[in-house]
């Protein structure tokens, strides 16, 4: 294959995810990144396939999560240059491959950060419709509130980026609210 769609994302991912919240974490990432692909003027489909594909054999191999993902990939015709950067996501923690390009960075980045913005748009009754970074930052300094999602790491993220916590979470936000109803988070209409 020349290049990773979201469909054959899709499909490949299907054949190693069955369960419900891991498809959810991969579309949130995948939004996420479709967002920050239009940031750096990049392909947003193909950076959403990456994102969408991110987790391929963490539902099967949680405590290998990304031992079992490069020999499949590369057998299914992904390209190299998305494999590395499905691989570098999981950089210092169980990957040594140091993200290096801006798609790489971006998928190290807002891996976890999906998850706070998930989190935060759960408690509204508008859901993500009506989320503002101004609201998510007050979620985000809250240590307490989804507290497994790793914020040192989102933030040297940021930083490999070159950028502020508040303009990714904007950016995140913003790619999240595009998608708002395939990832469930129109809110509750309350």
């Amino acid at each position: 294959m020349e290049r990773l769609t979201i469909k054959e994302a899709r499909r490949l991912n299907a054949t190693m995810v069955s369960d419900e919240a891991l498809q959810l974490h991969a579309a949130n990432v995948a939004a996420c990144m479709g967002a920050m692909a239009e940031h750096f003027g990049a392909d947003k489909e193909h950076w959403e396939a990456v994102g969408f594909l991110h987790d391929y054999d963490y539902e099967k191999y949680p405590e290998e999560h990304l031992a079992h993902t490069e020999e499949p990939l590369r057998a299914a015709g992904v390209p190299e240059e998305d494999i590395r950067a499905i691989l570098s996501h999981g950089y210092g923690v169980c990957s040594d491959v140091e993200p290096l390009s801006e798609m790489e960075k971006s998928l190290f980045t807002v891996d976890e950060l999906s998850g706070i913005i998930q989190a935060a748009a759960r408690m509204r009754p508008n859901g993500i419709t009506d989320l503002e970074v101004k609201s998510f930052m007050k979620k985000w300094k809250d240590k307490k509130f989804a507290a497994k999602c790793d914020r040192p790491l989102i933030l040297k993220g940021c930083e490999m980026l070159g950028m502020d916590i508040r303009d990714v979470s904007e950016i995140c936000i913003r790619g999240m609210k595009a998608h708002a109803e395939e990832l469930r988070l129109t809110g509750t209409g309350l």
